[in-house]
């Protein structure tokens, strides 16, 4: 199955952006009368017949509605820091996007050796995620922001900043509850600083492992989503 993207969606009738036209009447071939499916980004996944193949504008028709399409029962926040290397932080995008993921958001901290992104890209990394693996919920990127600033403002959500130095019996396994909504921290190469870990914990974060091995940044946040997965699953 092949879903396109159309964010919004407001009647029975609407067209697809220039850019999933060309992919859909240019690339794939598509024509009047062909049924296509599309996904809104909000839970909505529709079923639509193409009544119009101008490959610039391709218009359809629902068919089928289908709403909060495999929405989960838990909401799962990562807030990381962008690595040097950007098409790492992409990685983690696509792949948490892949495995489950609801909002994200882009870390400044004391040992970051990035300080900025550019959301347009990482936006279109998260839309084909999210279609190459059938999801209809587009996670939310979030502006970037620095750590204390982040730390600093309120959430009902369990709290959990990853470290290297947290000991070894304080795992995520170990103390996330279950269908729970979840904000986790994952900080740069070279990990948070202590000053950094005595601040999120005196704002009600617990410090917790992934487990024994030093991951990279991007790998740990692939780790930390995949774990409240997985024990949700």
């Amino acid at each position: 199955m092949q879903l396109y993207f159309c964010s919004d969606i407001s009647s029975d009738f609407f067209s697809l952006n220039e850019e999933e036209s060309r992919h859909c009447i240019g690339v794939l071939r598509h024509k009047k009368g062909d049924i296509i499916h599309v996904v809104d980004g909000k839970g909505g996944f529709y079923k639509t017949e193409i009544i119009g193949d101008n490959k610039k504008n391709c218009e359809v028709k629902i068919i089928e509605t289908q709403t909060g399409y495999e929405k989960r029962n838990y909401h799962l926040h990562i807030a990381i820091a962008p690595t040097k290397n950007i098409e790492r932080f992409e990685w983690f995008l696509e792949k948490a996007t892949e495995i489950g993921i609801d909002e994200i958001t882009p870390l400044i901290c004391e040992h970051s050796e990035r300080k900025d992104v550019k959301p347009e890209r990482l936006n279109k990394v998260l839309v084909a995620a999210m279609k190459q693996s059938l999801k209809a919920y587009l996670p939310k990127l979030n502006p970037v922001i620095k750590f204390q600033s982040f730390v600093s403002q309120e959430n009902s959500h369990q709290k959990f900043i990853c470290s290297c130095d947290a000991e070894k019996n304080n795992s995520l396994k170990k103390f996330y509850a279950k269908e729970s909504d979840v904000l986790l921290l994952v900080g740069p190469e070279g990990d948070f600083t202590k000053q950094e870990i005595t601040f999120a914990e005196a704002t009600g974060y617990k410090t917790i492992t992934l487990g024994e091995s030093r991951l990279r940044t991007e790998t740990a946040g692939i780790v930390a989503c995949e774990i409240v997965n997985f024990i949700n699953s």
